[in-house]
């Protein structure tokens, strides 16, 4: 008796740090094998997300002080998001220089640390149209950095069936476009890395 109460409690223990950090709902029936295993893959999943995220947190340290880079557990997965700027110069997709070292960091803890999980690459623009450049709009320019970055990414030998590549333009902003800082928070590329057992909420791909 002692120990099916202690077993109970162990398992409401995990349900309750598993849904804390990802917001899913799921029904438990007692005795089910199945519901066990399913909180033992959810919590390896974020016990393996969370050392990505502590691992970039370091390695990424002085871009993120310098709010060049964000490193986030949301709903989607694990999120770095580079402020546009960092990675390309203005209306062009192809990666600056100075970017690659940035890049690498993130390329090793995804060729490590998360080695088995597959990666989105989501780019996004503010909503000032297109005028001086030869994109047809912001959809092609947000689709030419992602892709700019995914090319970039192969390159440092992440696994290609890991990978893939999507524009938003301007229709997923996370700020607001009357203002100057609105816009640049609005231009940006996040690399997203997906749970294996589909743990969290929303598996789809951010802006």
């Amino acid at each position: 008796m002692r120990y099916n109460k202690v077993f109970l409690m162990n398992i409401s223990m995990a349900l309750m740090f598993t849904l804390g950090l990802s917001g899913c709902t799921i029904i438990l029936q007692k005795g089910r094998r199945t519901d066990i295993e399913k909180i033992a893959k959810m919590r390896n999943d974020m016990d393996e997300l969370q050392r990505a995220k502590d691992e970039l947190e370091k390695r990424l340290q002085n871009e993120i002080n310098n709010k060049q880079v964000k490193v986030e557990m949301e709903n989607k997965g694990l999120v770095i998001t580079f402020v546009s700027e960092v990675l390309f110069n203005s209306g062009k997709a192809k990666l600056r220089r100075d970017s690659y070292a940035k890049l690498d960091k993130v390329a090793n803890v995804l060729n490590t640390t998360v080695s088995d999980l597959d990666i989105g690459i989501e780019g996004h623009t503010d909503n000032v149209p297109i005028k001086h450049s030869h994109w047809k709009s912001n959809w092609e320019l947000s689709t030419a950095r992602a892709l700019s970055v995914l090319h970039y990414l192969v390159s440092k030998d992440v696994a290609q069936p890991r990978l893939s590549a999507i524009g938003y333009g301007e229709f997923r902003p996370v700020a607001s476009n009357a203002t100057a800082a609105g816009r640049q928070a609005n231009r940006r590329v996040e690399i997203v890395v997906f749970p294996k057992n589909g743990t969290t909420t929303d598996a789809g791909q951010g802006q």
